[in-house]
C-alpha cells in the first residue's frame, strides 16, 4: 500500500467511528493511575524545561489535550482524520485543533517543547516510522520532552509485529528498537513504563509508554 494509501485507509477508517471512538475513550485514565503519573510527570518535564507548548499528535477527541491543558500547560491537537477533530472541537471548545498528517506537520523548526503520541504511531508501516521520527526531531526544541504511547511486542529481533484491530491494521513495536531509533535523533530514553499482557486482557499483549527527552 502506498503512504497515501494507507493514510486514506486510517483517515476513512476513524472517520466513520469518531464519535464512538469519543464515547469510549471519554475518560482515558479513569483506573490507570500509572498512566497518569508518567503523563503527569512528562508535564511537569516540560514545564520545568520552559512550558512547552506540547503537540498531542493523533489527538483523536482531545480528551488527553484536555488533560495536559488541565495541568496548566499550552497544548494543541493534531490528527489525520476530520471526523476525530470534530469531535475534540465539539468536546473542547476552547483548545486548538488541526487537521494534520504527522509526516508533514505544519510547525516551524523547534518550535514545540514536548510532543505527546498515545497510541498514534501504531498504523504506521514500519518502513515508514523513521519518518515520523524525524519530523516529531524537527518541530522538537532542544531539551524537549517526548512521550509516546504503543503496544509493544515480544519478539526482540523485530522492529514491529501486526496485529489485528478494530478500525484499521496496526502494529506492535519493539520498545528497544524505538528507543534505539529515538537515539539516533537524540532523543535519549529517560523512563519507560512496561504494562504486561496480562494488564490489559482485552488486547492481551504488552503495551509501553516511552518517556524521552531531546538533547539540549
Amino acid at each position: 500500500m502506498t503512504e497515501a494509501g494507507f493514510l486514506e485507509a486510517t483517515r476513512s477508517a476513524y472517520n466513520a467511528r469518531a464519535a464512538e471512538y469519543n464515547e469510549l475513550f471519554r475518560d482515558p485514565l479513569a483506573d490507570r493511575p500509572l498512566d497518569r503519573a508518567l503523563i503527569d510527570t512528562f508535564a511537569d518535564l516540560v514545564k520545568a524545561a520552559g512550558g512547552g507548548p506540547i503537540a498531542d499528535l493523533g489527538c483523536g477527541p482531545g480528551h488527553f489535550t484536555a488533560y495536559l491543558h488541565a495541568r496548566g500547560l499550552p497544548v494543541f491537537g493534531i490528527d489525520l482524520s476530520p471526523g476525530m477533530i470534530e469531535q475534540a472541537r465539539q468536546e473542547h471548545p476552547d483548545l486548538r485543533f488541526e487537521i494534520g498528517s504527522m509526516f508533514a506537520l505544519e510547525l516551524a523548526d523547534g518550535s514545540v517543547g514536548g510532543v505527546f503520541s498515545h497510541y498514534s504511531i501504531i498504523h504506521t508501516p514500519p518502513e515508514r516510522v523513521h519518518e515520523l521520527f524525524d519530523e516529531f526531531t524537527r518541530v522538537l526544541a532542544p531539551g524537549g520532552h517526548v512521550l509516546l504511547a504503543f503496544a509493544a511486542t515480544e519478539e526482540p529481533s523485530q522492529l514491529a509485529e501486526p496485529y489485528d484491530h478494530a478500525v484499521s491494521l496496526a502494529y506492535r513495536w519493539s520498545t528497544d528498537m524505538i528507543s534505539g531509533m529515538l537515539r539516533e535523533r537524540n532523543i535519549v530514553e529517560t523512563a519507560r513504563l512496561v504494562f504486561p499482557g496480562h494488564h490489559d486482557p482485552k488486547r492481551g499483549f504488552p503495551s509501553v509508554f516511552l518517556l524521552t527527552a531531546k538533547s539540549a
